[in-house]
């Protein structure tokens, strides 16, 4: 009886330390990040996991951070409100009392940048070792790869360390393109850019060539199918390549000329936070707008507050969703 009692205490424990923890956002390197096609994740990648619905990302693209997105989940009902509120009267740009989808779509883009600089700035605050405001490459490479001495990087000169550099190699490209008064060293805005090139159109080039460099293996400019799927389409199987032939003919090659020009790389490879935000003005509309009007009054986003930033009453009613399927299970 002792023993069960504490199980169930550290099982409360656990649980209480989750509440305040139960929003989370995973920073991450931009440029790391791809899809399994070897394209750069899109800001939405983490919108649904595995058919799951994820509420932090609608919270984030309102409120444009996700540490405002972990205060708000700390918020009694009532001051979570009192501050969309506030948040409506900047949103509604035509002073209407009514939010249109194009004042919502230009609030999420705004929150995309915001987001972009806020994870940028907290990864600078890791890499900065020194704490002197820039980033110069040594420090990258020690606090990203492990690369304290020259020696070091001949690790990576392994055969069975192709991926790595690969990754250094192009991280190497993007910091000198980011590098702009080329002295050496990224202030924060250069380390923005760094960070997040697929949001910089003087940055473009660069993520181009890459793309180019690890896909064109005839060196012609353009990529076929056969480019496309790489090496890991003689892997597959036949509904595999089918699906994927789909996607290349469908969704990536807008003329219909059988390979994907510079144009059609980019637009495969740099996801576009236009369509993402279209996207989540569609999500959110379908969830609050109950008139069926097209427009969202104050009161119904107040009256699904929770879906736009959450409170503590949303995160605790998750909680006691928890609790009694334990006992259930019990």
């Amino acid at each position: 009886m002792y023993a069960w009692r504490v199980g169930l205490l550290v099982l409360v424990c656990a649980l209480v330390w989750g509440i305040a923890s139960a929003h989370t956002h995973h920073l991450h390197n931009a440029q790391k990040e791809r899809e399994a096609d070897g394209a750069r994740s899109p800001r939405d990648h983490g919108h649904y996991v595995d058919g799951e619905h994820n509420t932090d990302f609608d919270h984030e693209a309102i409120l444009g951070s996700a540490k405002d997105a972990e205060e708000y989940d700390q918020l009694p009902v009532s001051e979570s409100k009192r501050r969309l509120e506030i948040l409506l009267l900047k949103m509604d740009r035509n002073n209407d009392k009514l939010i249109e989808r194009t004042e919502l779509h230009s609030w999420i883009l705004r929150s995309f940048r915001m987001l972009s600089e806020e994870e940028s700035s907290e990864r600078m605050d890791e890499v900065d070792e020194d704490e002197d405001g820039y980033v110069t490459w040594s420090e990258y490479i020690s606090e990203t790869y492990g690369i304290t001495e020259p020696d070091d990087q001949q690790l990576l000169e392994k055969e069975d360390q192709a991926e790595e550099q690969r990754l250094l190699s192009e991280d190497r490209q993007l910091f000198n393109a980011a590098d702009k008064n080329i002295d050496g060293r990224l202030d924060d805005k250069e380390f923005l850019a760094f960070t997040h090139p697929e949001e910089h159109p003087d940055m473009l080039p660069v993520v181009l060539q890459q793309a180019l460099d690890e896909k064109d293996t005839n060196s012609d400019g353009v990529i076929d199918f056969q480019e496309y799927i790489g090496d890991k389409g003689k892997e597959q199987d036949r509904e595999w390549l089918l699906t994927e032939k789909d996607k290349f003919d469908q969704e990536h090659d807008k003329d219909g000329d059988g390979i994907l020009d510079r144009n059609e790389i980019l637009a495969w490879v740099v996801p576009t936070n236009e369509d993402i935000a279209e996207d989540e003005v569609d999500h959110l509309f379908g969830a609050a707008d109950d008139d069926g009007d097209d427009l969202l009054s104050f009161l119904e986003v107040l009256d699904h507050h929770d879906v736009f930033v959450g409170s503590e009453a949303t995160d605790y009613g998750d909680h006691l969703h928890n609790l009694d399927r334990f006992e259930d299970e019990l």
